[in-house]
Protein backbone atom coordinates (compact mmCIF):
# COMPACT_ATOMS: atom_id res chain seq x y z
CA UNK A 1 0.00 0.00 0.00
CA UNK A 2 1.39 3.92 -1.19
CA UNK A 3 2.49 5.39 2.22
CA UNK A 4 0.55 8.40 1.83
CA UNK A 5 -2.32 6.43 1.50
CA UNK A 6 -1.32 4.08 4.19
CA UNK A 7 -0.50 7.52 6.20
CA UNK A 8 -4.04 9.24 5.33
CA UNK A 9 -5.55 6.11 6.97
CA UNK A 10 -4.09 6.30 9.99
CA UNK A 11 -4.42 9.84 10.50
CA UNK A 12 -8.21 9.58 10.03
CA UNK A 13 -8.16 7.13 12.67
CA UNK A 14 -6.05 9.34 14.93
CA UNK A 15 -9.99 10.54 16.50
CA UNK A 16 -12.48 7.54 15.72
CA UNK A 17 -15.45 9.16 17.49
CA UNK A 18 -15.13 11.82 15.35
CA UNK A 19 -14.48 10.33 12.31
CA UNK A 20 -17.24 8.07 12.64
CA UNK A 21 -20.18 11.45 13.57
CA UNK A 22 -18.61 13.11 10.09
CA UNK A 23 -18.71 9.68 8.08
CA UNK A 24 -22.68 8.63 9.81
CA UNK A 25 -23.40 12.28 8.47
CA UNK A 26 -22.27 11.29 5.14
CA UNK A 27 -24.15 7.54 5.76
CA UNK A 28 -26.95 9.06 6.97
CA UNK A 29 -27.23 11.70 3.99
CA UNK A 30 -26.65 8.92 1.75
CA UNK A 31 -29.60 7.16 2.98
CA UNK A 32 -31.88 9.75 2.59
CA UNK A 33 -30.73 10.94 -0.85
CA UNK A 34 -31.02 7.20 -1.91
CA UNK A 35 -34.72 6.97 -0.74
CA UNK A 36 -35.84 10.50 -1.63
CA UNK A 37 -34.72 10.30 -5.13
CA UNK A 38 -35.83 7.01 -5.83
CA UNK A 39 -39.61 7.88 -4.11
CA UNK A 40 -39.22 10.97 -6.26
CA UNK A 41 -38.38 9.60 -9.69
CA UNK A 42 -40.80 6.40 -8.99
CA UNK A 43 -43.94 8.87 -8.48
CA UNK A 44 -42.82 10.87 -11.60
CA UNK A 45 -42.94 7.71 -13.72
CA UNK A 46 -46.32 7.00 -12.15
CA UNK A 47 -47.56 10.21 -12.84
CA UNK A 48 -46.69 10.12 -15.95
CA UNK A 49 -48.27 6.60 -17.18
CA UNK A 50 -51.14 7.16 -14.61
CA UNK A 51 -51.80 10.72 -16.39
CA UNK A 52 -51.39 9.55 -20.31
CA UNK A 53 -53.64 6.29 -19.67
CA UNK A 54 -56.57 7.87 -18.06
CA UNK A 55 -56.99 9.52 -21.34
CA UNK A 56 -54.70 11.06 -23.44
CA UNK A 57 -52.11 7.78 -24.33
CA UNK A 58 -48.63 8.38 -24.91
CA UNK A 59 -49.26 9.75 -28.96
CA UNK A 60 -51.68 10.71 -30.79
CA UNK A 61 -52.35 10.91 -34.92
CA UNK A 62 -54.01 14.66 -35.80
CA UNK A 63 -54.37 17.42 -37.96
CA UNK A 64 -51.69 19.73 -37.82
CA UNK A 65 -52.06 22.70 -35.40
CA UNK A 66 -55.70 20.57 -33.54
CA UNK A 67 -53.27 19.96 -30.59
CA UNK A 68 -53.25 23.72 -29.95
CA UNK A 69 -56.61 25.04 -31.56
CA UNK A 70 -58.51 21.94 -31.21
CA UNK A 71 -61.61 23.30 -33.98
CA UNK A 72 -64.36 21.05 -35.10
CA UNK A 73 -63.30 21.44 -38.35
CA UNK A 74 -59.38 19.91 -38.18
CA UNK A 75 -60.57 16.41 -38.82
CA UNK A 76 -58.56 12.75 -39.08
CA UNK A 77 -60.62 11.53 -42.53
CA UNK A 78 -61.57 8.20 -42.13
CA UNK A 79 -60.37 7.46 -38.84
CA UNK A 80 -61.50 4.42 -37.80
CA UNK A 81 -59.83 2.67 -40.99
CA UNK A 82 -56.54 4.80 -40.28
CA UNK A 83 -56.79 2.75 -36.06
CA UNK A 84 -57.85 -0.24 -37.58
CA UNK A 85 -54.40 0.13 -40.02
CA UNK A 86 -52.02 1.13 -37.37
CA UNK A 87 -53.13 -1.45 -35.10
CA UNK A 88 -52.37 -4.27 -38.00
CA UNK A 89 -49.19 -2.54 -38.92
CA UNK A 90 -48.10 -2.11 -35.17
CA UNK A 91 -49.10 -5.82 -33.88
CA UNK A 92 -50.75 -3.76 -31.14
CA UNK A 93 -54.38 -3.07 -30.21
CA UNK A 94 -53.41 0.03 -27.92
CA UNK A 95 -54.80 1.89 -30.55
CA UNK A 96 -58.17 3.78 -30.78
CA UNK A 97 -60.58 5.82 -32.55
CA UNK A 98 -61.52 8.79 -30.87
CA UNK A 99 -64.09 12.03 -31.97
CA UNK A 100 -64.59 15.28 -29.88
CA UNK A 101 -66.83 17.78 -29.84
CA UNK A 102 -68.66 20.17 -27.37
CA UNK A 103 -72.51 20.30 -26.12
CA UNK A 104 -75.23 21.29 -24.09
CA UNK A 105 -75.94 18.22 -21.87
CA UNK A 106 -79.63 19.00 -20.57
CA UNK A 107 -81.42 16.87 -18.45
CA UNK A 108 -85.22 17.70 -17.23
CA UNK A 109 -83.89 20.42 -14.99
CA UNK A 110 -80.52 21.43 -15.50
CA UNK A 111 -78.37 22.46 -18.56
CA UNK A 112 -74.53 22.03 -18.59
CA UNK A 113 -71.62 22.48 -21.23
CA UNK A 114 -68.88 19.43 -21.50
CA UNK A 115 -66.58 17.75 -23.85
CA UNK A 116 -67.87 14.57 -25.58
CA UNK A 117 -65.79 12.01 -27.12
CA UNK A 118 -66.98 9.79 -29.87
CA UNK A 119 -65.15 6.68 -28.94
CA UNK A 120 -64.75 2.98 -30.05
CA UNK A 121 -66.53 1.07 -27.32
CA UNK A 122 -64.24 -2.14 -28.48
CA UNK A 123 -60.85 -0.52 -28.48
CA UNK A 124 -61.36 2.34 -26.06
CA UNK A 125 -60.68 0.42 -23.30
CA UNK A 126 -57.26 -0.81 -24.19
CA UNK A 127 -56.06 3.06 -24.35
CA UNK A 128 -57.18 4.37 -21.25
CA UNK A 129 -58.63 3.19 -17.64
CA UNK A 130 -61.80 5.36 -17.76
CA UNK A 131 -64.31 2.09 -18.85
CA UNK A 132 -62.76 0.32 -15.95
CA UNK A 133 -63.83 3.23 -13.49
CA UNK A 134 -67.31 2.88 -14.25
CA UNK A 135 -68.91 2.88 -10.92
CA UNK A 136 -73.26 2.77 -11.79
CA UNK A 137 -74.38 0.90 -14.94
CA UNK A 138 -72.14 -0.30 -17.68
CA UNK A 139 -69.55 0.86 -20.14
CA UNK A 140 -70.61 1.54 -23.87
CA UNK A 141 -71.19 -1.32 -25.73
CA UNK A 142 -72.45 -1.06 -29.73
CA UNK A 143 -71.03 1.11 -32.25
CA UNK A 144 -74.04 2.95 -33.01
CA UNK A 145 -76.61 2.86 -29.91
CA UNK A 146 -77.51 6.25 -29.00
CA UNK A 147 -75.89 5.92 -24.91
CA UNK A 148 -73.48 8.20 -22.76
CA UNK A 149 -71.46 7.54 -19.94
CA UNK A 150 -70.58 10.74 -18.17
CA UNK A 151 -69.05 11.42 -14.84
CA UNK A 152 -69.99 10.99 -11.37
CA UNK A 153 -69.84 15.10 -10.77
CA UNK A 154 -71.76 15.58 -13.92
CA UNK A 155 -74.34 13.19 -13.57
CA UNK A 156 -74.82 14.97 -9.79
CA UNK A 157 -74.74 18.53 -11.40
CA UNK A 158 -77.62 17.13 -13.65
CA UNK A 159 -79.53 14.87 -11.50
CA UNK A 160 -79.65 11.90 -13.44
CA UNK A 161 -78.43 8.29 -12.44
CA UNK A 162 -78.44 5.17 -15.10
CA UNK A 163 -81.40 4.92 -17.50
CA UNK A 164 -82.38 8.53 -17.92
CA UNK A 165 -82.03 10.36 -21.04
CA UNK A 166 -80.08 13.48 -21.97
CA UNK A 167 -80.63 16.02 -24.69
CA UNK A 168 -77.78 16.98 -26.68
CA UNK A 169 -77.31 19.88 -28.27
CA UNK A 170 -74.39 21.23 -30.86
CA UNK A 171 -72.58 22.11 -33.66
CA UNK A 172 -71.88 19.90 -36.76
CA UNK A 173 -68.49 19.99 -38.40
CA UNK A 174 -70.01 21.54 -41.20
CA UNK A 175 -71.69 24.22 -39.10
CA UNK A 176 -75.18 22.96 -39.03
CA UNK A 177 -77.41 22.54 -35.80
CA UNK A 178 -76.62 19.01 -33.81
CA UNK A 179 -79.22 17.54 -31.77
CA UNK A 180 -79.73 13.92 -30.20
CA UNK A 181 -81.31 11.84 -27.59
CA UNK A 182 -79.21 9.52 -25.51
CA UNK A 183 -79.62 7.25 -22.57
CA UNK A 184 -77.27 7.62 -19.62
CA UNK A 185 -75.41 4.04 -19.97
CA UNK A 186 -72.89 4.04 -17.14
CA UNK A 187 -71.66 6.87 -14.58
CA UNK A 188 -67.64 6.42 -13.73
CA UNK A 189 -65.50 8.09 -10.59
CA UNK A 190 -61.93 8.89 -11.96
CA UNK A 191 -61.26 11.00 -8.88
CA UNK A 192 -59.87 13.91 -10.60
CA UNK A 193 -63.19 16.48 -10.30
CA UNK A 194 -62.32 18.18 -13.44
CA UNK A 195 -62.63 14.66 -16.10
CA UNK A 196 -65.65 13.69 -13.58
CA UNK A 197 -67.55 17.14 -14.25
CA UNK A 198 -66.61 17.69 -17.98
CA UNK A 199 -66.26 14.54 -19.97
CA UNK A 200 -68.81 12.14 -21.63
CA UNK A 201 -68.63 9.77 -24.00
CA UNK A 202 -70.74 7.88 -26.49
CA UNK A 203 -70.40 5.59 -29.35
CA UNK A 204 -67.65 7.05 -32.77
CA UNK A 205 -70.54 6.02 -35.09
CA UNK A 206 -73.41 7.63 -33.51
CA UNK A 207 -71.14 10.48 -32.96
CA UNK A 208 -70.60 10.95 -36.29
CA UNK A 209 -73.93 10.83 -37.03
CA UNK A 210 -75.28 13.43 -34.89
CA UNK A 211 -72.56 15.51 -35.75
CA UNK A 212 -72.68 15.08 -39.44
CA UNK A 213 -68.62 14.05 -39.36
CA UNK A 214 -68.70 11.57 -42.70
CA UNK A 215 -66.56 9.11 -41.24
CA UNK A 216 -64.04 11.60 -40.07
CA UNK A 217 -62.73 11.82 -36.32
CA UNK A 218 -59.97 14.37 -34.59
CA UNK A 219 -58.10 11.43 -32.94
CA UNK A 220 -55.66 8.43 -33.15
CA UNK A 221 -55.14 7.38 -29.90
CA UNK A 222 -52.08 5.20 -29.30
CA UNK A 223 -50.37 3.61 -25.86
CA UNK A 224 -47.26 2.19 -26.08
CA UNK A 225 -46.11 -0.73 -23.57
CA UNK A 226 -44.12 2.09 -21.42
CA UNK A 227 -43.00 5.66 -21.59
CA UNK A 228 -39.53 4.15 -22.22
CA UNK A 229 -40.75 2.34 -25.72
CA UNK A 230 -42.90 5.50 -26.53
CA UNK A 231 -39.85 7.03 -28.51
CA UNK A 232 -39.54 4.52 -30.87
CA UNK A 233 -43.71 3.68 -30.94
CA UNK A 234 -43.69 7.08 -32.29
CA UNK A 235 -40.98 6.57 -34.79
CA UNK A 236 -42.79 3.67 -36.47
CA UNK A 237 -46.30 5.73 -36.14
CA UNK A 238 -44.68 8.72 -38.48
CA UNK A 239 -43.46 6.54 -40.56
CA UNK A 240 -46.54 4.59 -41.17
CA UNK A 241 -48.94 7.80 -41.49
CA UNK A 242 -46.16 9.76 -43.38
CA UNK A 243 -46.36 13.44 -43.98
CA UNK A 244 -47.97 12.83 -47.57
CA UNK A 245 -51.50 11.90 -45.62
CA UNK A 246 -51.46 15.76 -43.87
CA UNK A 247 -51.40 14.20 -40.27
CA UNK A 248 -49.00 14.65 -37.45
CA UNK A 249 -48.08 12.96 -34.51
CA UNK A 250 -48.14 14.29 -31.12
CA UNK A 251 -45.89 12.99 -28.21
CA UNK A 252 -46.91 13.08 -24.48
CA UNK A 253 -45.33 15.68 -23.62
CA UNK A 254 -47.40 18.19 -26.23
CA UNK A 255 -50.68 16.63 -25.42
CA UNK A 256 -50.01 17.30 -21.63
CA UNK A 257 -47.40 20.29 -21.42
CA UNK A 258 -48.51 21.14 -18.26
CA UNK A 259 -47.46 17.90 -16.97
CA UNK A 260 -43.84 18.42 -17.33
CA UNK A 261 -44.05 22.10 -15.86
CA UNK A 262 -45.22 20.66 -12.90
CA UNK A 263 -42.48 18.15 -12.75
CA UNK A 264 -40.09 20.33 -13.18
CA UNK A 265 -41.34 22.63 -10.57
CA UNK A 266 -41.54 19.68 -7.96
CA UNK A 267 -37.98 18.91 -8.37
CA UNK A 268 -36.69 22.12 -8.58
CA UNK A 269 -37.88 22.25 -5.11
CA UNK A 270 -37.11 19.08 -3.69
CA UNK A 271 -33.07 19.47 -5.11
CA UNK A 272 -33.24 23.10 -3.41
CA UNK A 273 -33.65 21.10 -0.30
CA UNK A 274 -30.99 18.16 -1.24
CA UNK A 275 -28.62 21.14 -1.86
CA UNK A 276 -29.30 21.93 1.46
CA UNK A 277 -28.56 18.45 3.25
CA UNK A 278 -25.45 18.17 0.94
CA UNK A 279 -23.98 21.79 2.35
CA UNK A 280 -24.59 21.03 5.98
CA UNK A 281 -22.61 17.32 4.96
CA UNK A 282 -19.98 19.67 3.13
CA UNK A 283 -19.49 21.58 6.39
CA UNK A 284 -19.34 18.92 8.47
CA UNK A 285 -16.29 17.57 6.44
CA UNK A 286 -14.80 21.24 6.81
CA UNK A 287 -15.26 21.24 10.29
CA UNK A 288 -13.91 18.09 10.82
CA UNK A 289 -10.86 18.77 8.56
CA UNK A 290 -9.97 21.94 9.62
CA UNK A 291 -9.82 20.85 13.49
CA UNK A 292 -7.59 17.81 12.30
CA UNK A 293 -4.99 19.85 10.54
CA UNK A 294 -4.97 22.68 13.52
CA UNK A 295 -4.58 19.47 16.03
CA UNK A 296 -1.41 18.91 13.87
CA UNK A 297 0.05 22.33 13.41
CA UNK A 298 3.39 21.56 15.33
CA UNK A 299 3.30 17.85 13.38
CA UNK A 300 3.41 19.47 10.57
CA UNK A 301 6.13 21.95 11.40
CA UNK A 302 8.27 19.12 12.37
CA UNK A 303 7.59 17.13 9.33
CA UNK A 304 8.37 20.38 6.85
CA UNK A 305 11.50 20.94 8.63
CA UNK A 306 12.97 17.81 7.77
CA UNK A 307 12.13 18.05 4.23
CA UNK A 308 8.60 17.05 3.49
CA UNK A 309 7.01 19.80 1.08
CA UNK A 310 3.87 21.51 1.74
CA UNK A 311 2.20 19.94 -1.25
CA UNK A 312 2.61 16.24 -0.10
CA UNK A 313 0.73 17.43 3.11
CA UNK A 314 -1.81 18.94 1.30
CA UNK A 315 -2.81 15.62 -0.87
CA UNK A 316 -2.75 13.58 2.61
CA UNK A 317 -5.49 16.12 3.65
CA UNK A 318 -7.36 15.70 1.14
CA UNK A 319 -6.80 11.94 0.32
CA UNK A 320 -7.72 11.63 4.35
CA UNK A 321 -11.29 13.47 3.08
CA UNK A 322 -11.54 11.24 0.33
CA UNK A 323 -11.19 7.93 2.18
CA UNK A 324 -13.83 9.34 4.67
CA UNK A 325 -16.19 10.30 1.89
CA UNK A 326 -15.65 6.70 -0.08
CA UNK A 327 -16.53 5.15 3.42
CA UNK A 328 -19.40 7.08 3.96
CA UNK A 329 -20.68 6.43 0.17
CA UNK A 330 -20.11 2.88 0.03
CA UNK A 331 -22.04 2.48 3.46
CA UNK A 332 -24.66 5.17 2.61
CA UNK A 333 -25.02 3.53 -1.00
CA UNK A 334 -26.02 0.04 0.51
CA UNK A 335 -27.66 1.20 3.37
CA UNK A 336 -29.56 2.99 1.20
CA UNK A 337 -30.55 0.49 -1.62
CA UNK A 338 -31.38 -2.24 0.82
CA UNK A 339 -34.19 0.12 2.31
CA UNK A 340 -35.60 1.48 -1.28
CA UNK A 341 -35.43 -2.09 -2.80
CA UNK A 342 -37.01 -3.32 0.15
CA UNK A 343 -39.69 -0.20 0.02
CA UNK A 344 -39.71 -1.32 -3.91
CA UNK A 345 -41.75 -4.54 -2.60
CA UNK A 346 -43.77 -3.92 0.19
CA UNK A 347 -44.53 0.27 -1.04
CA UNK A 348 -44.50 3.01 0.81
CA UNK A 349 -47.18 5.36 2.41
CA UNK A 350 -48.18 8.10 5.03
CA UNK A 351 -50.89 9.13 7.01
CA UNK A 352 -52.66 11.27 4.47
CA UNK A 353 -50.97 10.58 1.52
CA UNK A 354 -54.35 9.29 -0.05
CA UNK A 355 -55.89 12.53 -0.36
CA UNK A 356 -52.66 13.97 -2.02
CA UNK A 357 -52.33 10.77 -4.13
CA UNK A 358 -55.97 11.03 -5.58
CA UNK A 359 -55.13 15.20 -6.70
CA UNK A 360 -52.84 13.72 -9.35
CA UNK A 361 -54.14 10.78 -9.99
CA UNK A 362 -51.74 8.05 -8.13
CA UNK A 363 -52.08 5.13 -5.80
CA UNK A 364 -51.76 5.43 -1.98
CA UNK A 365 -49.18 3.35 -1.81
CA UNK A 366 -45.59 4.21 -3.93
CA UNK A 367 -42.97 1.55 -4.70
CA UNK A 368 -39.94 3.03 -5.39
CA UNK A 369 -37.86 1.54 -8.14
CA UNK A 370 -33.95 0.85 -7.87
CA UNK A 371 -31.98 2.45 -10.45
CA UNK A 372 -28.44 3.44 -11.07
CA UNK A 373 -29.24 6.74 -11.18
CA UNK A 374 -31.51 7.20 -8.03
CA UNK A 375 -28.65 5.03 -6.03
CA UNK A 376 -25.75 6.79 -7.48
CA UNK A 377 -26.55 10.57 -8.17
CA UNK A 378 -26.84 11.63 -4.46
CA UNK A 379 -24.18 9.96 -2.90
CA UNK A 380 -21.76 11.34 -5.93
CA UNK A 381 -22.64 14.48 -5.18
CA UNK A 382 -21.96 14.19 -1.84
CA UNK A 383 -18.80 12.64 -2.03
CA UNK A 384 -17.46 15.49 -4.14
CA UNK A 385 -18.83 18.45 -2.08
CA UNK A 386 -16.98 16.01 0.76
CA UNK A 387 -13.65 16.72 -1.37
CA UNK A 388 -14.34 20.25 -2.33
CA UNK A 389 -14.90 20.77 1.74
CA UNK A 390 -11.13 19.23 2.33
CA UNK A 391 -9.83 22.45 -0.21
CA UNK A 392 -9.59 24.88 2.19
CA UNK A 393 -7.83 23.16 5.56
CA UNK A 394 -5.27 21.86 2.40
CA UNK A 395 -4.79 25.43 1.16
CA UNK A 396 -3.64 26.49 4.49
CA UNK A 397 -0.73 24.27 4.66
CA UNK A 398 0.87 26.21 1.86
CA UNK A 399 0.95 28.96 3.78
CA UNK A 400 2.49 27.02 6.87
CA UNK A 401 5.85 27.99 7.57
CA UNK A 402 7.91 25.43 9.72
CA UNK A 403 9.59 27.45 12.74
CA UNK A 404 5.92 29.21 13.42
CA UNK A 405 4.31 25.89 13.45
CA UNK A 406 6.73 24.08 15.39
CA UNK A 407 5.82 26.76 18.02
CA UNK A 408 2.29 25.87 18.52
CA UNK A 409 1.68 23.46 21.31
Amino acid sequence: MNIVLRLAWRNIWRQPRRTWLTTGAMVFSNILLVFMISLQFGMYGLMINNTLQVFSGHMQVQAPGYVDDAKMRQVVDDVQPLAAHLREALGSDTVAARARAFALASSEDRTYGIAIYGVEPRHEPRVSNLPGLVEHGRYLQDDDAYEIVIGSVLARNLQVATGDELTLLGSGVDGSFAAAVVVVAGIFESGVKDIDRNIAQMPLTAFQDMFYMNGAGHQVVILAPSLADAPELQARVEALVGADDGLVVQDWDALQPGLRQAIQADMSSAFFMYGILVVLVAFSVLNTQLMSVLERTHEFGVVMALGMKPGLLGRIVLLESALMGLLGFVLGVIAGTALTAWLSVRGFTMPGMDEMAAQFNLPARIYPPVTLLSVAIGPFVVFVFTLLASVYPAWRLRRLHPVEAMRVN
